[in-house]
């Protein structure tokens, strides 16, 4: 039986719950939400308008095309904390002394982190609202995009909780984290798939990674309108997966 099933459902969300917030007041209290926020919201809607400005199209495709990038710099960013300083100032054996289950602390602090992302969002609302100004966007195309961002940062956020577990240094948790993320969107970049299957033509590198790893093929789905169930169960497990691993990883460290 699960954790949950086993202390009740209700208890268990209460948990996570108090976790999130611990942790979203200590990210606060700190100034680095207000710092990686407004960071976030220059840059990406600087991004926007250089494009606007270029081409004078009421679209944000562009612009959701370009955020994978950015995101898989800023996120590891916010991940690289969540058990890398723990351990380190070894507060996590203190956390498990609480009346948690392991997971209750993992999806605590994991939707603490969402939390943060979704801050970030929030800051690239005035884009559809100036488009929605000064013309009629495709509002298909608008939801679907953010969904797919959406679900594209909490997979880097998961996999930045497993590798922040792995490691008991913030900027290697970062390091890793980052590479991590690059490898997933730059794999699906055509130039990057061209150059490795050039590599090694019997092979195919490229087009395997492509097709059984990268993000892009996924992401692109939901910002060209399209939501498949093959592009939800991606990033649904792979997330899934990288929070088990964590789950695994922890547990290991407090026997």
């Amino acid at each position: 039986m699960s954790d949950a099933n086993r202390m009740g459902a209700a208890e268990f969300a209460r948990g996570t719950w108090l976790v999130t917030q611990r942790e979203l007041g200590a990210v606060f209290d700190s100034g680095v939400a207000y710092v990686y926020t407004i960071a976030f919201a220059l840059l990406a809607n600087s991004i926007f308008m250089n494009e606007f400005f270029l081409t004078g199209n009421v679209d944000m495709t562009p612009w959701f095309e370009l955020l994978p990038l950015l995101l898989a710099f800023f996120l590891p960013a916010i991940s690289m904390r969540l058990w890398a300083e723990e351990r380190k100032s070894r507060t996590v054996e203190l956390l498990f002394t609480l009346p948690l289950r392991p997971m209750q602390a993992i999806l605590g602090k994991y939707f603490a982190a969402i939390g943060m992302f979704k801050l970030f969002l929030a800051t690239s609302l005035p884009i559809p609202i100036m488009l929605a100004v000064l013309g009629a966007p495709d509002w298909g195309l608008v939801v679907s995009g953010y969904i797919g961002l959406g679900l594209l940062g909490a997979l880097f956020l998961a996999i930045g909780c497993l590798l922040s577990a792995l490691s008991q240094d913030q900027i290697v948790a970062f390091v890793t984290t980052t590479l991590v993320a690059f490898l997933l969107v730059l794999s699906g970049n055509d130039g990057v798939v061209a150059v490795l299957d050039g590599l090694a033509p019997e092979l195919a590198l490229g087009s395997l990674l492509y097709e059984w790893i990268s993000v892009v093929p996924h992401y692109d789905a939901f910002v060209g309108g399209v939501i498949e169930l093959s592009s939800l169960v991606y990033f649904a497990s792979l997330s899934a997966v990288a929070l088990y691993g964590c789950g695994l990883v922890l547990e290991r460290n407090r026997a």
